[in-house]
């Protein structure tokens, strides 16, 4: 049996607090200015970023290395990025489903309460049952959408590791 990692736990609550910190914050700025339509697109935004963070954190869990060690002795860009994430799978997977994935989904309540403001404002009217939809529809929305995507993850988890780490590749500074 593998024991605790307490430092990693540690930095993962700080990375939590700080990602939290930069989604509210970002949220708040953007939301201040955007009018109901702009809002819900940002709400959207934060929906699906938590969906396909999700949906890495699951491919991450259940891909396996060989075809990636095969990629990277051809050179494909990505593969190398791509065996980090599986060769480090339980921190992946806790940044992309536990940070990313529920950040965002906090976030995304709180945006969703926002907005519901910003069109009882808009629309002159008490708004209980508008607040209602809005968590409703946003927990919908996020539930759903994260059932659809490890679905989705687990067939296609070289695909989705192999994007993941293109991504990372694309960003990583060139020596």
């Amino acid at each position: 049996m593998k024991k605790t990692n307490y430092r990693w736990v540690i930095r993962i609550v700080l990375i939590s607090i700080a990602a939290t910190m930069v989604f509210t914050v970002a949220s708040s700025e953007l939301l201040d200015r955007a009018g109901s339509i702009l809002a819900l697109a940002i709400l959207i935004l934060f929906i699906c970023i938590g969906i396909v963070f999700d949906m890495i954190g699951a491919a991450v869990m259940s891909a396996q290395e060989a075809p990636f060690h095969s990629m990277a002795s051809h050179r494909e860009r990505g593969a190398a990025e791509a065996l980090k994430l599986l060769r480090n799978a339980e921190k992946t997977s806790s940044i992309c489903n536990d940070v990313v994935g529920d950040v965002t989904g906090i976030v995304s309540g709180a945006t969703a309460a926002l907005v519901a403001s910003q069109l009882m404002v808009t629309l002159d009217t008490e708004g209980i049952l508008l607040k209602l939809t809005m968590s409703a529809a946003v927990a919908g929305l996020t539930i759903g959408g994260k059932a659809a995507g490890k679905t989705i993850a687990l067939n296609n988890s070289t695909a989705i590791v192999l994007r993941a780490g293109k991504f990372i590749n694309f960003f990583r500074i060139k020596k």
